[in-house]
């Protein structure tokens, strides 16, 4: 089922020049089109997050500028029962040396990303997000809670013709979200932890990104949700959103199978236990049956902060997605085990 939202095809400013929210910006593509020239301060939230899976472990890389303040992440994950988990997080009041560019950092034509010292000590975090011919090349360094160097080398691979899912979610002329979602890019290279080498490599090693610009409201709720991996004879990745857009015409849904965007632009229906937060979720297309899947998660990454101009509450959920869904073609997929994460989040910033 075609989606009612405008396909844009064509570059376009995220703004007019008084800051405003342009109008011809509103829409979805198949690739990124948005220069995001935001002006203004206090509202506006820029970021790039990688997450890079195996079967075995995953690592995520967050460079985030929220205005008043930076917040530069690394997060390990071992999935095995008791296994390893480390997150070093730097705080940079003022967000100074961050500098994230109005496209999308890393890719051909954009600027790199480095934040950090060379040589972080304490809680201090080094990101690269590099553009390489061969794709985008992610580097990081820091020193976990228990003083262990950690080191990050991993190329997530640019592959002619994938596409991917950006679009715009407009509030109001004043506030707005640009976000672009890029699922099931293949990636390789290893992450070092101590005397220990962790191999992300192979088949089964798959890379996500949220690039994010715009002008947020105060406070705001979200689902997302996403997936990447070969089920069903595809390879297919999984882009979900949910609260957040409700209301704006426009939602972050699709579906990414063989490297071809399906727009989805009807509302998912998330069912979830804030009670029981690793009990099974559903996420489900409510009209079309274009989406009916179960969520089951098998760890829960669970942080809620209060520190006075920001304050989180966030629980993302890594695990397992099984169900059906359909393309635009009509085809259905049977999806296995496909390996992702769904969150629910409320944030005041």
């Amino acid at each position: 089922m075609a989606t009612h939202e405008h396909e844009i095809t064509e570059p376009v400013d995220l703004c007019l020049p008084d800051g405003r929210l342009d109008p011809a910006a509103v829409g979805w593509s198949r690739v990124p089109l948005h220069r995001a020239n935001l002006r203004g301060w206090g509202r506006t939230k820029r970021w790039e997050y990688w997450c890079v899976t195996t079967p075995t472990h995953l690592v995520a890389l967050t460079v985030s500028d929220l205005d008043f303040l930076a917040l530069n992440t690394v997060y390990l994950l071992e999935y095995a029962p008791g296994g390893l988990e480390s997150e070093r997080t730097a705080i940079v009041p003022g967000g100074f040396g961050t500098g994230l560019p109005d496209t999308v950092a890393g890719a051909p034509g954009s600027a790199d990303v480095v934040v950090g010292p060379a040589r972080p000590s304490g809680g201090k975090v080094r990101i690269e997000i590099r553009d390489e011919s061969a794709g985008t090349r992610l580097r990081a360094r820091c020193l976990t809670a228990d003083r262990v160097p950690l080191e990050v080398d991993l190329l997530v691979a640019r592959e002619p013709g994938h596409e991917s899912l950006s679009v715009v979610v407009p509030w109001s002329d004043r506030r707005f979200q640009y976000t672009s979602k890029h699922t099931a890019l293949p990636a390789s290279g290893r992450v070092r932890i101590g005397t220990e080498f962790l191999e992300f490599d192979g088949d089964d090693t798959w890379a996500v990104l949220d690039h994010g610009r715009g002008r947020w409201p105060r406070t705001v709720d979200w689902n997302w949700g996403a997936a990447s991996g070969r089920t069903g004879g595809h390879t297919v990745g999984l882009q979900f959103g949910g609260r957040w857009t409700a209301g704006s015409g426009s939602t972050e849904n699709g579906l990414c199978v063989d490297g071809r965007l399906t727009k989805i632009g009807e509302e998912l229906d998330w069912r979830w236990s804030a009670a029981d937060l690793l009990a099974p979720w559903t996420i489900r297309t409510p009209s079309s049956g274009q989406v009916d899947l179960v969520f089951t998660p098998f760890h829960n990454r669970s942080a809620h902060t209060d520190a006075g101009l920001i304050a989180n509450r966030t629980d993302q959920c890594f695990g397992h997605y099984d169900g059906r869904v359909r393309t635009d073609d009509g085809e259905e997929i049977v999806v296995e085990r496909l390996l992702g994460w769904a969150e629910d989040v409320h944030m005041r910033w």
